[in-house]
């Protein structure tokens, strides 16, 4: 097809001169409906938000910010761990850029059941990939997962009852291995006082109670054992993790973190 559009002035591509280069410019929060991997049914369709950089040298005045919108509607139907670095070899190639960058956040939701009735639900987790480029590739798969803890210190000095709350961990995964994001969550639940449901019928509502009470958790505990879950996955090279539980009788929340490397020379993912 040939282009009979009249030429206009590209702006965005004449020189700069105040030496100033720039680590990352492009687009930041745009909403994108995305296909994602699924453990269990093999993909899934979510709305992501999504962030895309690359760095500026110091002559050029612009980027192009139309190329980054371009590239992620090309790939939108396969962003996963398993193409990541091609996007961001695509956006460097096609910005002509040292260095690119991609953060993509998504809701994603898996099939819960209750723990006595069965009864099915969708439970939403907070996910994200976030890659960067430049001569090396690094990649970090993320996950905001909801829990319950039962406070410790007040079940220990009570004469009955003890204070309980939601919480959320969070956590930031590098990896040399395909990882399910279902797997992490799993490992992240796991350490909690009790999982969050959806759906919960009497039976559940009263196994969950019952069970939460049995397994008191402070935040540092919780930490502690995510940690343990993470180095136990295979392919696991470093992960952060931090954990806030939102007090029910405070008026503040309680808050821990890490950060574990196991695998010096593997935390820049490769595939």
């Amino acid at each position: 097809m040939i282009n009979t559009f009249p030429p206009l002035a590209d702006v965005q591509n004449m020189p700069d001169n105040r030496q100033i280069p720039l680590r990352k410019v492009g687009i930041k929060n745009i909403r994108y409906p995305i296909t994602v991997l699924d453990k269990a049914k093999g993909t899934q369709q979510t709305v992501a938000s999504v962030n895309m950089y690359v760095n500026l040298p110091h002559q050029f005045k612009g980027t192009h910010m139309s190329r980054f919108v371009e590239i992620l509607n090309e790939y939108r139907r396969e962003i996963n761990v398993k193409t990541f670095a091609k996007i961001l070899t695509e956006m460097k190639n096609r910005l002509d850029s040292q260095e690119a960058h991609l953060e993509v956040d998504f809701p994603y939701f898996i099939e819960k059941q209750a723990p006595v009735t069965k009864t099915l639900g969708l439970m939403e987790y907070g996910c994200g990939l976030h890659g960067t480029m430049t001569d090396q590739f690094d990649m970090m798969l993320v996950v905001r997962v909801p829990i319950t803890t039962v406070c410790p210190c007040s079940k220990e000095i009570s004469d009955y009852g003890a204070h309980n709350q939601r919480g959320e961990v969070r956590a930031w995964v590098r990896f040399d291995r395909f990882l399910w994001l279902e797997d992490v969550i799993t490992e992240v639940e796991k350490a909690s006082s009790s999982e969050v449901y959806s759906v919960l019928k009497r039976p559940d509502e009263k196994f969950v109670t019952e069970r939460a009470y049995e397994r008191p958790m402070f935040v540092e505990d919780v930490v502690r054992t995510v940690c343990q879950g993470l180095k136990a996955l295979s392919g696991v090279t470093w992960f952060a993790v931090e954990a806030e539980n939102f007090e029910s009788i405070h008026n503040h929340s309680a808050y821990a973190c890490t950060t574990q490397c196991l695998n010096e020379k593997a935390v820049q993912t490769q595939f």
